[in-house]
């Protein structure tokens, strides 16, 4: 009977499609699994583990999350892992408050998110601006910090296997499986020291159970709320020469969080298990006041935005709904993983302007609407195999990704007529299906060099075929010295708002290029053209990892971008708009190919015991550049940052397991200077008294306690020596960094 079950559910990976495994086979002199299984000799690592060995690659435990904890976002912490930081999706700094993660310098949109191997894409269902910038809080917040087990990180070459969207790296959130009884009650507060910022408070469950011997039930819920910052939090931080007619910029807006997952397992056999997942989130913001041109707030902002600021109004909501199927084999012969993954996000937003110093901001109390569906699925097979002689680990793989934009509310902003462009009136609905195939082999070369060569071939009905792939390599020199490097090329496919004949984004002047700033109105319109952006990264860097338990690395890294994708600064036409009641001039773009972008740094870390119950960790990224090149009418060949983030920073922290129920959990995180432009991107204009953002250091200290009864305690302090820096919207002063706040968790696991 088990036998027959075994067939039935390896049967599934067949009928639907397969992911990336979380738990692929390690090496091991032999795989016998039963008198159906075969001996088949050395089999040495799968290239998925492999890449989680390279050196662009972390892992942060449940365990750090408890030591650390996060006060809404789990990019808190992922922030702190080498090559990471938080910023916004405009180098401009609009929407600066909004930072999501950032990997190696190229920005959030190129960071792919995924929750248990499977793609998170609602943060697309947001339209963007000329620079690309969207009004959203990306996508690392759907899952409740209390439900993972652990994140991986993975940075630079390693993360180009992942298809479109991870040419900065890739974010893995792996959620807290099912394998045996469990209820977990927690609660979680943070309170600033300022009662103009935001305080938070969390609650969550976890239940599972297993049902008998084949099934098993995971059930999660959660409420996560922070409130908003006060309206006049950055008052102090703008100078006005004209107190009437005083603005400034808003502070960090407010979440509601609300998210229920269910789980149930099948596990017919010790060869299969099927997982059926339906998952339910809603993430309401709490207004703080901020528009895209920052300053919006005071005497000179409009009574609607001061008005819907000062009550913490929700202006905007996401919800996000998933259903999943997910198959895991394992096999004389290899291992597979299956799933296939339906996505639907409703984003709903009160409605902005598209007009000179108004641009960005509410205007009324309108709800525009857009509705992101996706479905994608992969499917991989490890097979344990030989290569001239030598043990390798092959993996073959098919991957489908299917989004289907419905922009409603969201199309054009005024009837638009043109002789050479038709702008309005196209279809609301845009689609784009890319199909991947790809193929690594991981090969132990010798006995001290493994080479991880792959190829990968996508088809989009939108951009047709790219080639992508690389190589990557790992020598050991002895026994506690590694060299390893790589190079590959990733890829990122035009996004829906790009492609979409119906979303024209739309500015009366400020967003206008050079020379015509203050003289448009300008639409930027969507081209059918556009490429893919494309990525060759390269890194190459040694590893230590000592007898005593010193572990360290250094990598270099350099990634060549091309292609990026923003608003054209060269007219391709003009039109007349109907707009404010009359018609009028204006000028026609498109979304346009950027011709050059470099990254480059390096990242190093370090860990070591300092005794039987204390230990040590330092990591620390350097930039060398992280740039576009531009040619601008007025302005010549020029470069921009391609990303606000700092010059260098280093995190570094102590575990001093003072008793085995008692730990001490001193930190900092320095940050070195923040360099602002000196144009304003796509618009070429030379910017006026740019402000860089000086070096600053945040020390925290944190403490946990394991009680004999099943609860857990944390507790601390951030930020202790209060460094709060406010967010003056001029320059690289984009954002807010909070000061003092003291935080109180208590779980309870019976």
């Amino acid at each position: 009977m088990a036998s027959a079950r075994a067939r039935l559910a390896s049967g599934t990976a067949v009928l639907i499609l397969s992911a990336v495994p979380l738990t692929p086979a390690l090496a091991q002199d032999t795989l016998i699994d039963d008198t159906d299984g075969y001996e088949l000799g050395t089999i040495v690592l799968t290239a998925e583990e492999q890449i989680k060995q390279a050196l662009g690659a972390s892992t942060i435990t449940s365990g750090d999350i408890a030591r650390q904890p996060v006060v809404n976002d789990i990019a808190e912490i992922i922030r702190k892992m080498p090559g990471v930081n938080l910023s916004g999706t405009s180098p401009s700094g609009q929407r600066g408050n909004q930072r999501q993660v950032d990997i190696r310098g190229m920005g959030p949109e190129n960071v792919l998110i995924l929750v248990d191997g499977k793609p998170v894409l609602s943060r697309m269902s947001v339209k963007q601006g000329r620079s690309g910038e969207r009004d959203t809080r990306g996508d690392t917040n759907w899952v409740p910090a209390e439900l993972v087990e652990r994140i991986e990180v993975i940075r630079g070459p390693a993360a180009a296997r992942y298809g479109s969207g991870a040419a900065g790296g890739v974010v893995n959130i792996i959620t807290k499986a099912p394998d045996e009884n469990l209820l977990q009650l927690g609660t979680f507060f943070d309170v600033p020291e300022s009662s103009l910022e935001g305080a938070t408070q969390r609650y969550n469950l976890l239940w599972a159970r297993k049902l008998n011997e084949d099934w098993s039930l995971r059930f999660s819920g959660s409420y996560n709320k922070t409130d908003a910052d006060d309206p006049e939090i950055n008052a102090e931080a703008v100078t006005c020469e004209d107190e009437a007619d005083c603005t400034y910029p808003a502070g960090s807006e407010g979440v509601v969080n609300k998210d229920a997952s269910l789980l149930l397992r099948w596990t017919p056999s010790d060869r299969n298990s099927v997982d059926l997942e339906l998952g339910w989130s809603r993430q309401g913001n709490l207004y703080a006041g901020d528009s895209l041109l920052s300053n919006a707030l005071g005497s000179g902002g409009t009574d609607l935005i001061n008005e819907l600021a000062s009550d913490a109004e929700e202006t905007n909501v996401m919800e996000r709904g998933t259903l999943a199927l997910t198959h895991n084999g394992s096999y004389g012969w290899g291992e597979t993983m299956s799933y296939l993954q339906y996505e639907h996000t409703d984003n709903r937003r009160l409605g902005e302007a598209g007009a000179g110093g108004s641009e960005g901001r509410i205007n009324g109390e309108d709800w525009d609407s857009a509705l992101l569906q996706a479905i994608s699925g992969k499917s991989e097979a490890y097979v344990g195999h030989t290569l001239l002689g030598r043990p390798s680990a092959l993996t073959l793989g098919a991957e489908l990704r299917h989004e289907k934009l419905d922009l409603g509310d969201y199309s054009s902003f005024a009837t638009v007529e043109s002789d050479e462009f038709d702008p309005a009136g196209g279809a609301e609905v845009t689609e784009q299906t890319t199909i991947g195939l790809y193929l690594e082999d991981n090969i132990e070369w010798t006995d001290r060099l493994t080479l991880t060569p792959s190829v990968r071939l996508d088809h989009a009905d939108t951009f047709g075929y790219n080639w992508s792939g690389g190589l990557n390599a790992s020598y050991a020199i002895n026994s506690s010295w590694t060299l390893k490097g790589g190079v590959a090329r990733a890829f990122k496919s035009p996004t829906l708002y790009q492609l979409s004949e119906n979303y024209v984004y739309v500015t009366s002047g400020n967003g206008c290029p050079y020379p015509y700033q203050g003289n448009g109105p300008c639409y930027v319109l969507s081209n059918p053209d556009l490429d893919p952006e494309t990525s060759i990264n390269k890194e190459i860097g040694v590893q230590y990892s000592g007898e005593t338990g010193i572990n360290a690395t250094l990598t270099y890294f350099h990634n060549d971008y091309h292609d990026k994708i923003q608003a054209g600064t060269e007219q391709v036409g003009s039109a007349l708009v109907y707009q404010r009641g009359a018609w009028r001039e204006g000028r026609l773009y498109q979304w346009e190919n950027i011709p050059n972008s470099r990254v480059q740094g390096l990242e190093g870390s370090f860990a070591a015991p300092l005794g039987e119950r204390l230990s040590l960790a330092i990591n620390g990224t350097y930039m060398i550049e992280s740039v576009q090149d531009l040619e601008l009418e007025g302005a010549g060949s020029v470069e921009v940052p391609l990303s606000l983030v700092p010059d260098y920073t280093i995190n570094a922290s102590l575990t001093w397991q003072v008793s085995d129920r008692f730990a001490l959990l001193p930190s900092l995180t320095h940050y070195g200077p923040t360099e602002a432009t000196e144009y304003s991107g796509s618009t070429g204009y030379a910017v006026e008294d740019t402000e860089d953002r000086d070096p600053y250091t945040l020390v925290n200290l944190g403490m946990t306690y394991a009680f004999d009864n099943g609860f857990d305690l944390k507790a601390g302090v951030t930020n202790l020596f209060d460094k709060e820096i406010l967010r003056s919207g001029d320059g690289a002063n984009t954002y807010n960094e909070p000061g003092r706040a003291y935080y109180f968790g208590l779980t309870k696991t019976f």
